[in-house]
């Protein structure tokens, strides 16, 4: 794998947030910390979503699933098994991809709305199995993170580099570290022969089988690596709010995680960021517009209209358009 002048301002781009990451924590508060590092963990989700539907054309409304069960699996080996919480982390990474791939067995058969319904089918059927098998997942109540050894910095914060960090700080900077190598890793894969192979299978399907793309292969194994990436999401979405039941990871977060990618921009990384900065913010600015219980639907929609007629690419189509114009201007001196 070749790396060319091309791929110099991903990397500027992706060194230039790491600074700003890792710089961030001493100029705002705890509670803004924990905020982005919500941000952090959507992205990772979106990330993976992004693989799926935004380079292989798959479409899913179960993604928020895969969430639910990475963070089941952080929560119910930490609170039933006594393991570490950033040891269930890679655990709930191997458990989603597999999950991932045993789902991606009907997209060999389904494709578009169909392929759309039969993921969200799993959603929707999650949080019944979650119920009943409550001897192990909690049930309803759900299981309790907050206080117990085995979350890293829940108690006495900590101890980095002769610094002690509360566990907002660091739930921030490990969000964002895992969020800066997700990026990482989606980006080699794509820029790859991975990558070519899952632009065949998106533009024609016909096309890419006649250059001898195994369809059945490179299909269902976007499902198990995007999965992979939201079973990371899910499992420091539970960390992050100690405490996991059903509604932790309620149906419409399948539909808002597609909405995200939408907004960021179907096959490009670059505005992703955008999509999950609006996932955690739209509801404390609709919460700001207005006291309604409704209003968060309803300014969510009103944002996304206007999204889709202002930028229909998406945050990554403007900043293109805005470096294409730099670069006329550019030119033309």
């Amino acid at each position: 794998m070749r790396f060319t002048r091309r791929d110099l301002t991903p990397v500027l781009s992706w060194v230039g947030l790491g600074v700003v990451v890792l710089l961030a924590p001493a100029f705002i508060s705890p509670f803004r910390a924990q905020e982005l590092a919500y941000v952090a963990i959507y992205l990772i989700a979106l990330v993976g979503l992004e693989i799926l539907t935004g380079y292989t054309g798959q479409i899913s409304l179960g993604h928020g699933a895969f969430m639910a069960i990475g963070g089941y699996t952080s929560a119910i080996l930490m609170v039933n098994h006594g393991v570490k919480d950033l040891y269930t982390i890679p655990i709930a990474v191997v458990v989603c991809f597999a999950a991932g791939l045993v789902m991606g067995l009907p997209a060999l058969r389904l494709a578009g709305l169909y392929l759309a319904l039969a993921t969200f089918a799993i959603a929707v059927a999650l949080p019944a199995v979650i119920k009943k098998f409550e001897h192990f997942t909690g049930g309803g109540p759900g299981l309790n993170l907050f206080g117990i050894p085995q979350l890293t910095g829940g108690i006495a914060g900590v101890h980095v580099f002769g610094r002690t960090l509360v566990f907002n700080d660091w739930l921030y900077y490990l969000s964002w570290t895992l969020a800066l190598v997700s990026l990482a890793v989606a980006w080699l894969l794509l820029r790859g022969r991975l990558g070519r192979a899952f632009r065949a299978v998106r533009d024609s399907e016909t096309a890419a089988a006649s250059f001898g793309v195994n369809l059945a292969f490179y299909k269902t194994l976007s499902f198990g690596i995007s999965a992979a990436f939201a079973g990371l999401a899910g499992s420091l979405f539970a960390i992050a709010n100690t405490f996991v039941n059903p509604d932790t990871f309620p149906i419409a977060l399948s539909i808002f995680l597609l909405v995200g990618v939408v907004v960021g921009g179907l096959g490009s990384l670059y505005g992703l960021i955008a999509g999950a900065v609006l996932l955690e913010y739209i509801d404390d600015v609709a919460q700001s517009v207005s006291k309604s219980p409704g209003a968060p639907s309803v300014v969510f929609g009103l944002v996304l209209i206007a999204i889709m007629m202002l930028i229909p690419a998406g945050a990554s189509g403007l900043l293109r358009r805005i470096g294409s114009l730099v670069g006329s201007v550019g030119r033309s001196r």
